[in-house]
């Protein structure tokens, strides 16, 4: 019955000890003793984790700790800047997201830039290597959604389009890896071992 009356511990992974001591701590009148006995928990404290010594500003994070299971009543002279209560539940800054429309799901927005990039590279032999990567890639990404064979034709025409007509790619003289061969690779690989096991198993 006693254990349904106590309260919920405020940072469990210290257990019920330790936050008995910190209550403790927070309704010892005498401030030098208060902070002989903070000190003495966060020794205690960091005992409790010896794996996380080597981890940057260890020391720092179980002072914050000690600060919040006191629920910041702890009126010591803190050796560290530790979080106010105040700024604990605050909200992290929103990640911003960019909202300009990808053309084409399959390709995605990361191979729309390389086709940006590609755009500013000069003229010359990298610059063909790189078209013809990106457009080898663009094949690839066309037959992970769409699982039939697909033309050069349409990949340059995609490429294109992709480029707001900066990139033309002279389909006579580039050739792009074979569908067939791209299917093929997507295919998952079937483990004979356990085909054999099962016929075997069949056979008793």
């Amino acid at each position: 019955m006693e254990y349904s009356k106590r309260t919920d511990l405020i940072l469990p992974e210290y257990g019920r000890n330790i936050q008995q001591m910190v209550d403790h701590c927070v309704a010892i009148e005498n401030r030098e003793n208060r902070t002989k006995c903070a000190n003495t928990i966060i020794s205690i404290m960091g005992n409790m984790f010896p794996y996380l010594r080597d981890v940057n500003d260890f020391k720092h994070k179980l002072w914050d700790h000690l600060a919040i299971m006191s629920d910041f009543k702890l009126d010591i002279d803190y050796p560290y800047e530790v979080y106010r209560k105040e700024n604990l539940f605050t909200k992290p800054n929103r990640i911003p997201y960019k909202n300009s429309r990808i053309h084409y799901m399959h390709y995605g927005r990361t191979l729309e830039q390389m086709i940006d990039k590609a755009v500013s590279f000069p003229e010359g032999e990298e610059k063909n290597q790189l078209l013809l990567l990106i457009a080898n890639h663009m094949k690839k990404c066309f037959l992970t959604w769409n699982k039939e064979s697909v033309s050069d034709e349409k990949i340059f025409k995609d490429l294109h389009e992709l480029s707001n007509g900066q990139l033309n790619l002279n389909q006579d003289l580039l050739k792009l890896i074979e569908s067939k061969d791209i299917l093929s690779r997507n295919k998952p690989k079937i483990n004979k071992n356990n085909n054999n096991n099962k016929k075997n198993n069949g056979r008793k």
